[in-house]
């Protein structure tokens, strides 16, 4: 991957660029110290002359209103459609070197300025929803290379303010006795990112939230940039270097020294790549930090950096007054044999690499995104989307994008899933739209391949409103449930469905801020539905990456430097004791610092190192195949194999899938092989019972412990006492009592069994429960009665007669 960069040669500023941006993917503004403002096309190669600002008006930073954020009455342009309209390609911000900013339209007109500061308003960013942006005070003029120091502030303090979008000062936000040379924002917009010195200061817009300082930099920072998808912060100085962290001031990489100071960075707003000027250089770096490539344009220092919204171009204002324009290309995703590399912008070179046989695809626009998985090759394009089967790519299915700038792909087996960042369409390879679930209040990039993932029949998306919580809806766009059925207790910052199974078999797995992994059930059904909503187990802690297999329900994860495989993660719900011994372990010390999983496919896992290098590994094949035997119900050709391998993880997979599959034979071999005699004999039990919901029962129990779906299955069997039974047993009082409402003929049970309790207390325990004082009142017990009762219908033998 690389930067092919052009500079058009009529767009040329006679005095230095600082403020280059985006207004669509084609749309390219740039003001200089010339005082003029330019509009490039680079489609057409058409320059526009916008504006001549006044002589006495220098900018210094410009920022376009974000995609999606919607003005109300108009402010900062002329034309409103509705009182309320999309202005991201309408209105920036400008701060000058005077301590003003303008609102200027998309023709060039100021509709507004403001006295923001005492000295040069040296920066100046919109929030990510557009509803407030912050400036930052003090400004120092450098020439090419850049040389600041303390001493030469002349005593003048540095201030950042937040406004509101129609230029009225909401608060004073830092005070500094240091220049703010660059401030943006977080993804939620409930705090400001800052360079102070060598210092990086994230100050929280809570008064009574405590600010994060950390020693950034053995020099000035001059610039930094947060990105709202990936959350990753990146910072650059005087020191020559430039690095990565998260957003809690861990370092996650730090570049080698170069030549010469940093004075621009600026991410791509999908979070995949950032850039990285300075003296007559630009590099493209990979979000984990390593350098893609180096370009080395004789322009002097890079002074401004703009990324298009599509990710794809970026724009750069040059110390001679040239600007450049990038284009990236070299791109390149990969399927099993298959090999697809963007040579140009609107070429795709095809590599087989077991034929070895070579071919093109020529589109007639720019390419904007293209993703590869399941047999298919998905292309968009700056007009339309294309799609190609592996097999023959000769005849793509064309359908067009109903004038969105789709910025995601997530693919599945039979849908894939388009998203804008705002807004998400489901379409299936025959490139028809299958539906467009309505999602509530989106925010701008609230959708990213983190916050978002697509099964063969569910969608989950990440709650733009509540980070805490996830919605769920089928494949034609209908919420499953109430459509918000999880909510935990931290920030979700990445989330997964698996891609095999039946419906009512999905699971979910999510990482949350403290990087615990948990995997949910997504669907229930019945009597079990309320319970299987709040069954959310915690596979491991201190994730990094982790990614579904394609054809199997394994899952891959990178925890503590080690490669974890689970083999079969339902494990978890079924018998938790066996789900260490069904997951297999890669320990290396190739892996590096911060791996991450690129592709699980079939038994081979691709690993990227921090540095860019690519590891394979495999699992053992038998792991496959014992799974492909047990989905096809062939537990005992499994058995077999296992014959032929003498290890137990293989066991443990024969034993939980059948026990899942109630394949009670096969699960009964399996335990005896791992000699489990304590599972071996409750299996056997389960034979001697001939009602089917009392057997569902007692498997709920013994796989998983289950009450809550137990009780249904008893409930559901008309055996009411032996859901009470089972409660009694847990003491759980509360729902025992509340199911004698409609079985009042068992209270006396529930009182009796409550008063011998509190009785093995002696006299230290009271009853408190006003329920049991009020049934206390009007129940006499009897435990001859009682023992009666319970003979009758629960048996002789049973264990829930005892109370322990």
């Amino acid at each position: 991957m690389r930067l092919k960069f052009t500079f058009p040669p009529t767009l040329r500023h006679t005095e230095r660029v600082d403020c280059v941006g985006w207004m669509s993917a084609d749309d390219l503004y740039s003001v200089g110290e010339d005082h003029i403002i330019y509009k490039y096309n680079v489609v057409q190669n058409e320059l526009i002359k916008i504006a001549e600002l006044g002589q006495d008006l220098y900018p210094l930073d410009m920022h376009w209103l974000p995609k999606g954020a919607n003005v109300i009455g108009g402010q900062g342009s002329s034309s409103v459609s509705g009182g309320k309209r999309t202005i991201g390609s309408d209105l920036f911000v400008l701060a000058t070197s005077d301590g003003k900013f303008c609102f200027v339209n998309k023709t060039g007109r100021i509709e507004k300025t403001v006295e923001a500061h005492r000295g040069a308003t040296i920066c100046v960013r919109w929030s990510p929803d557009g509803s407030q942006f912050a400036t930052g005070q003090f400004y120092i003029r450098f020439t090419i290379i850049l040389i600041f120091d303390n001493s030469s502030l002349g005593g003048e303090d540095g201030q950042i303010r937040i406004w509101a979008r129609s230029g009225m000062l909401r608060s004073n936000l830092v005070q500094s006795a240091t220049p703010i040379f660059c401030v943006c924002w977080s993804a939620e917009n409930d705090a400001i990112l800052y360079c102070a010195g060598k210092h990086l200061v994230m100050k929280p817009l809570s008064p009574n939230s405590k600010q994060n300082l950390w020693k950034a930099h053995d020099q000035i920072i001059l610039k930094c940039d947060w990105n709202t998808v990936n959350n990753l912060i990146i910072s650059g100085g005087e020191d020559c270097r430039y690095k990565v962290w998260d957003a809690v001031g861990r370092q996650l990489y730090a570049s080698q020294a170069f030549e010469y100071p940093i004075t621009s960075l600026a991410w791509a707003p999908d979070g995949s790549n950032f850039a990285v000027g300075s003296y007559n250089t630009i590099r493209l770096c990979d979000s984990a930090g390593w350098c893609h490539s180096v370009e080395k344009p004789k322009d002097g220092s890079i002074f401004g950096l703009s990324w298009s919204n599509d990710s794809t171009q970026i724009a750069c204002g040059c110390g001679t007054g040239r600007v450049g324009i990038g284009h990236i290309i070299e791109r390149r995703v990969d399927w099993r044999h298959l090999e697809f590399i963007l040579t140009d912008s609107k070429l795709i070179t095809i590599s087989n690499c077991e034929t070895e046989l070579k071919d093109k695809i020529e589109l007639k626009d720019r390419l904007v995104k293209m993703s590869v998985g399941f047999g298919y090759l998905i292309v968009l394009t700056s007009n339309q989307g294309l799609i190609y089967n592996c097999k023959h790519l000769g005849h793509p299915a064309i359908f067009d994008l109903r004038d969105m700038s789709m910025s995601l792909i997530v693919q599945a087996e039979k849908h894939f899933l388009l998203s804008d960042g705002i807004n998400i369409s489901i379409y299936s390879y025959e490139g028809r739209l299958v539906s467009a679930p309505k999602l509530m209040s989106p925010k701008p990039d609230s959708v990213n391949i983190n916050t978002v993932s697509i099964s063969p029949d569910t969608i989950a998306v990440r709650d733009s409103t509540d980070t805490k919580s996830v919605m769920f809806f089928d494949i034609n766009g209908k919420p499953i449930g109430d459509g918000k059925v999880v909510s935990h207790a931290y920030e979700i910052i990445h989330l997964a469905l698996d891609q095999t199974g039946l419906p009512n078999e999905r699971k979910l797995v999510f990482a949350d801020k403290f990087q615990d992994l948990f995997i949910m059930q997504v669907r229930a059904t019945g009597q079990t539905q309320r319970s299987a909503h709040q069954r959310i187990r915690k596979l491991c802690t201190n994730i990094g990456s982790f990614r579904w297999n394609d054809k199997n329900p394994m899952l891959s994860g990178i925890a503590d430097g080690k490669l974890s495989i689970w083999l079969y993660p339902n494990a978890v719900f079924i018998e938790p004791s066996l789900i260490d011994k069904t997951t297999y372990r890669i320990e290396s010390n190739d892996f590096g610092k911060n791996p991450s999983i690129s592709d699980f496919l079939s038994s081979q896992i691709t690993i990227r190192k921090s540095n860019g290098a690519l590891i394979q590994c495999v699992i053992p094949i038998y792991y496959e195949l014992c799974l492909d035997l047990l989905s096809a119900n062939r537990a005992e050709e499994a058995l077999q194999l296992c014959q032929y391998i003498a290890d137990d993880s293989i066991y443990a997979l024969i034993a939980v899938i059948s026990l899942f599959n109630r394949d009670f034979d096969s699960a009964e071999n399996a335990f005896a092989q791992l000699s489990n005699t304590e599972m071996v004999f409750c299996l056997q039990n389960l034979r001697t019972i001939s009602s089917k919901e009392e057997r569902e029962a007692e498997l709920a129990l013994l796989a998983g412990g289950n009450i809550n779906e137990a009780e249904g299955h008893y409930l559901q069997g008309n055996k009411p006492l032996h859901a009470i039974m089972l409660h009694l047993n847990e003491h759980n009082w509360d729902r025992a009592i509340d199911l004698t409402q409609r079985h009042p003929q068992y209270l006396e049970i529930v009182v009796g069994y409550r008063q011998k309790y509190l009785k093995d207390y002696g006299n230290s325990k009271k009853e408190t429960n006003q329920k049991y004082l009020q049934a206390m009142k009007n129940v006499d017990v009897d435990w001859d009665r009682i023992d009666a009762k319970l003979k009758k219908e629960l048996g002789e033998d049973s264990a829930l007669r005892i109370v322990e």
